[in-house]
Formats: C-alpha cells, sequence, structure tokens
C-alpha cells in the first residue's frame, strides 16, 4: 500500500507543477487537460480504496 500513497504522491505533485509551470496559454485545452488529470487523480483513489477493500476481506 506504501507504493500506492507514494505514486499517488507524485501525481498529485506532477498536477501541481503543470498547474504553475507548464500551462500551455489556452484557457480552454489547460482546462480539458486539468480534468482529465483529475479524472485519473480520482480514478486512482478509486483503485486504492478497492485494492484495500479486498485486502480487508482476506
Amino acid at each position: 500500500m506504501k507504493t500506492h500513497i507514494i505514486f499517488f504522491g507524485v501525481l498529485i505533485a506532477g498536477f501541481i507543477v503543470f498547474n504553475l509551470f507548464f500551462q500551455t496559454g489556452n484557457d480552454r485545452t489547460d482546462t480539458a487537460i486539468n480534468i482529465i488529470y483529475a479524472s485519473v487523480l480520482f480514478g486512482y483513489i478509486s483503485f486504492m480504496a478497492f485494492s484495500l477493500l479486498k485486502k480487508m476481506k482476506k
């Protein structure tokens, strides 16, 4: 589980770095990238929760 949390921290750091330094300049493109990135983050949260529940079941 520790590797999942470290990987999630790296994803969060990438999200923050993108929003601070690597924006494209086009608001619509930045918004689309933020929505897609946030969807990946929430998907990974659900994967971590599912794997934790699966471990607890055993």
